[in-house]
């Protein structure tokens, strides 16, 4: 690679990644806004909210890496058009496949990041995020650590309220009622207690307080005060006893092959399996199905008068239609297994076409009668916001 392709190739790579790393960003906070609850409603703090909600970018960046690469690619060649780089570059007597050369290298680079990814690195991910998550919404702790609210568990049989909490984790003005003995009913009040967790479970240790204990057909209750008294908390919750199971989408690749109909840490269907194995094989493939496509687009070399932006739209409108044929048929696949083909074929028909733009060095436009109306629509709105702004 020459300093021409060094050139191309960091100027491209310094715009894949600023588009790739402010388009997840964006996505990223779409996708946290949805997990708010954790910080108003479960009580866990802000880092451990941006913690959790981290866990999801790499699925993010392995669909948004594609597409950074393509706007990438059009940038850049846009940028060499216009100077008119590329028709000194092929005037110079440059080959197609050459000036092709470091975006190719890229496009490499981004086929293994997305193959590690859909391996490997996201399905971990997003055992972390399920583990994580189901543990903190299961947490009796932080379902009852909150002030001022009566929290019923056990269905209703029993029911927790404490007054405030400080900022050392100390709760103070503590009411228990716990109806789950048909027989009898037990009403805790403290003034003050703590939350301990060891080996053997979870306890609420009152202090200061006092314990009423009514029998079922008695009318006086049972009064006693105590100093310290240890609330088991442990048989609440049950977060211990789930049996953790994986979707299609928490499975290693290499699960994805070894799949079996009765396991039971499956949470999905053999079939829903099978077309997520399909589509992590091809997901490495789409970066480089995009390269050719964009470059057989906006490769060839133009002059200043020649309009660009029909042939940006048209390589829009192919790589969405190979992505959107993807995504028909994983979604397809699970009905139906021969509709996993159509993926394979799209990426086929991409990757001819684009060799044989690139090899042919051709300016690759829609019709004359698709062409036509968009320019002349394109005209319109140019000279009407020409004379708006004077």
């Amino acid at each position: 690679m020459g300093s021409i392709g060094r050139y191309i190739f960091r100027t491209t790579f310094g715009a894949f990644l600023v588009v790739l790393v402010s388009t997840t960003a964006l996505m990223w906070i779409t996708q946290a806004l949805r997990d708010i609850d954790l910080v108003t409603n479960q009580g866990q703090s802000v880092m451990v909210f941006v913690a959790l909600t981290a866990l999801i970018i790499p699925l993010l960046v392995l669909i948004i890496a594609p597409v950074a690469f393509m706007a990438a690619m059009a940038y850049v060649l846009n940028k060499l058009g216009s100077d008119s780089e590329l028709i000194v570059m092929n005037a110079a007597g440059m080959p197609p496949w050459r000036l092709f050369r470091p975006f190719l290298v890229l496009g490499l680079m981004v086929a293994v990041l997305d193959g590690a990814i859909a391996a490997y690195v996201s399905p971990l991910c997003l055992r972390e995020l399920s583990q994580w998550a189901m543990e903190i919404r299961t947490d009796l702790v932080t379902r009852i650590v909150q002030p001022g609210l009566f929290t019923p568990l056990s269905g209703g049989a029993l029911t927790l309220h404490i007054r405030e909490r400080l900022p050392n984790g100390q709760l103070l003005g503590i009411f228990i009622d716990d109806q789950r003995d048909p027989k009898e009913r037990v009403t805790f009040i403290a003034e003050e207690g703590d939350i301990l967790k060891n080996d053997r479970g979870t306890y609420l240790l009152l202090a200061d307080g006092s314990v009423q204990r009514a029998q079922a057909g008695d009318r006086d209750p049972n009064i006693v005060q105590f100093d310290r008294y240890a609330f088991d908390l442990s048989q609440l919750a049950d977060a211990g006893n789930q049996t953790q199971t994986y979707s299609a989408r928490e499975r290693y690749l290499w699960e994805l092959f070894d799949r079996k109909a009765d396991d039971p840490s499956s949470a999905d269907r053999p079939e829903q399996l099978r077309a997520e194995l399909h589509d992590r094989i091809i997901a490495p493939v789409y970066p480089l199905a995009i390269a050719m496509l964009t470059f057989a687009y906006l490769g060839a070399p133009r002059t200043t008068r020649q309009n660009r932006t029909v042939s940006l739209l048209s390589v829009i409108a192919a790589v969405s239609l190979v992505r959107g044929l993807g995504f028909v048929g994983t979604l397809a696949g699970t009905h139906t297994p021969g509709a996993l083909a159509i993926p394979y074929v799209a990426l086929a028909g991409a990757f001819a076409f684009g060799y044989w733009g690139i090899s042919r060095g051709v300016i690759l436009e829609p019709p004359a009668f698709i062409v036509d109306p968009i320019a002349r629509f394109t005209e319109r709105m140019s000279e009407r916001f020409a004379s708006l702004t004077g």
